[in-house]
């Protein structure tokens, strides 16, 4: 029974953190679209920018809606490949903001601190 009880746990694990992985990556479309609707940033970002933002939410998203038995790996990367895109694009839009944004970068990126003359920090996160 012992032995039954670890198999499953080993299995709820799995499950668990491919759930866990599938709704990070999901809020993260979501949080990156609604960024070019935001008032405090619409003025900040270039239509070229807003169009790829756009287009790229609406990918993930159909990537999204035809691979939701995916696993873990697969939304992490699939995650990654967006914040490849959209970091920069992030990047720009707080630094012309200036020191005047409060509260961070939707998707994580910490607030405050960094000025447009130190350039930005990346952290490298697994």
């Amino acid at each position: 029974m012992v032995n039954e009880a670890e198999k499953f746990k080993a299995e709820d694990d799995k499950v668990k953190e491919r759930i866990q992985a599938k709704n990070a990556f999901e809020s993260y479309i979501f949080s990156m679209k609604a960024i070019p609707d935001d008032p405090k940033l619409k003025e900040k970002i270039e239509e070229t920018d807003r169009k790829l933002i756009e287009e790229k939410c609406k990918a993930a998203i159909d990537w999204l809606d035809n691979n939701q038995s995916a696993e873990k790996e697969e939304f992490e990367y699939q995650q990654k490949e967006l914040e490849k895109v959209f970091n920069p694009i992030m990047t720009k839009i707080y630094q012309g903001a200036g020191a005047g944004m409060q509260g961070g970068m939707p998707g994580g990126m910490p607030s405050g601190g960094a000025s447009a003359a130190s350039g930005p920090t990346i952290e490298e996160v697994d």
